[in-house]
């Protein structure tokens, strides 16, 4: 019985090619995401001006895409 098991040959490069387009999006949209609730937050929640939260916004903006950006080539993690 198991040797009637056969190992498929399955091309996967369109799964991989999805994945990673999904994780690509939930990453840069969870970023645009927080960026734009901070500002919001703190433009219309508390004392702080428009350009005050916009600066916030901005700033979380650019720290995000330090972090979350790819660091190396194909082998990197």
């Amino acid at each position: 019985m198991a040797s009637e098991y056969h190992r498929g040959e399955m091309e996967i490069q369109e799964q991989t090619s999805t994945y990673h387009l999904f994780v690509m999006l939930t990453k840069w949209g969870s970023l645009a995401l927080t960026a734009l609730l901070v500002f919001l937050v703190l433009a219309f929640c508390t004392p702080t001006s428009f350009f005050g939260s916009l600066a916030v916004g901005v700033i979380i903006a650019v720290g995000g895409y330090f972090v979350l950006r790819e660091h190396g080539g194909d082998d990197a993690h």
